[in-house]
């Protein structure tokens, strides 16, 4: 494996979906659900929840770019939620779960932009595509009992109903992009 690992950081409303989802790609080595882009120190998930911080739930993604490319991820980000729809994934609304990529460098904020700007001419979506493209500022690992959720809580409601279709569409999608089962990570 490649030592060279980069990081990628999202938001797509909830973390717990995007973490079940990216957990499972080929290259990524690691996926922290947390939160980003508000202006309080340390967050909680109460106080993020609130919508009084500022912050969006995010993961922050490690991957192997010798493995699964920036461009990939992208990829898989835009398929695993609804990116026309402002402050709102599914049931989940408020500016905690808008649409967004905290890029990392120059080049992470070229491909986003210029990835985004293809979906909208080729009107991918029926609706334009509105996520936020905005430097990482800070990246705040959410609490524990937030981390490798999905993987520990499957027989919850919310994970049986919500998160498993969100999965179970990803791996028809990007069936050939998958970890073996053995290879499943969780956090780190």
């Amino acid at each position: 494996m490649n030592n060279d690992l980069r990081t990628a950081t999202f938001g797509a409303g909830c973390f717990w979906c995007v973490e079940a989802v990216f957990q499972r790609l080929e290259g990524v080595t690691s996926v922290v659900s947390g939160y980003s882009g508000g202006g309080r120190e340390n967050p909680t998930y109460e106080q993020v929840c609130s919508g009084a911080t500022g912050h969006a739930e995010v993961i922050q993604v490690k991957f192997d770019p010798s493995v699964i490319s920036f461009q990939e991820l992208l990829q898989v980000f835009w398929t695993a939620h609804d990116p026309t729809t402002l402050n709102r994934q599914g049931g989940d609304v408020g500016t905690q779960y808008r649409s967004v990529i905290y890029y990392h460098d120059d080049e992470q904020k070229n491909q986003a932009e210029a990835f985004k700007k293809e979906l909208n001419e080729n009107n991918v979506f029926p609706d334009p595509v509105i996520t936020e493209i905005s430097p990482l500022q800070k990246f705040f690992p959410a609490e524990k009992y937030h981390q490798d959720y999905y993987n520990n809580n499957s027989s919850q409601s919310y994970c049986t109903y919500v998160i498993k279709p969100k999965v179970e569409k990803f791996q028809k999608v990007f069936g050939d992009r998958l970890k073996s089962q053995s290879g499943k990570i969780g956090n780190s």
